[in-house]
């Protein structure tokens, strides 16, 4: 099982149920949005959960965000307050 926070957790459950629906990785923009953050923060998490081997990225490519780890280890997505 992969080892991450509850907050990293959120936001590998809102990257695989976004591809998911809309057949395309999320923007920072549509996370930001989710989760009311400034675009930085978003920024350091999406390269935090990359350095952690949590996510594929091709640098430049927009919405290349890839979930890489089995899906049964993804938590539940929680609503947002």
């Amino acid at each position: 099982m992969a080892a991450y926070t509850h907050r990293q957790g959120q936001f590998l459950a809102f990257i695989h149920l976004y591809r998911k629906l809309n057949r395309r990785s999320p923007s920072e923009a549509d996370m930001a949005r989710y989760f009311r953050l400034t675009p930085p923060s978003v920024h350091s998490m999406i390269v935090k959960l990359h350095d952690l081997g949590l996510i594929t990225r091709e640098p430049g490519v927009p919405r290349s965000i890839q979930v890489a780890i089995p899906k049964e280890e993804i938590p539940d997505l929680e609503d947002q307050e």
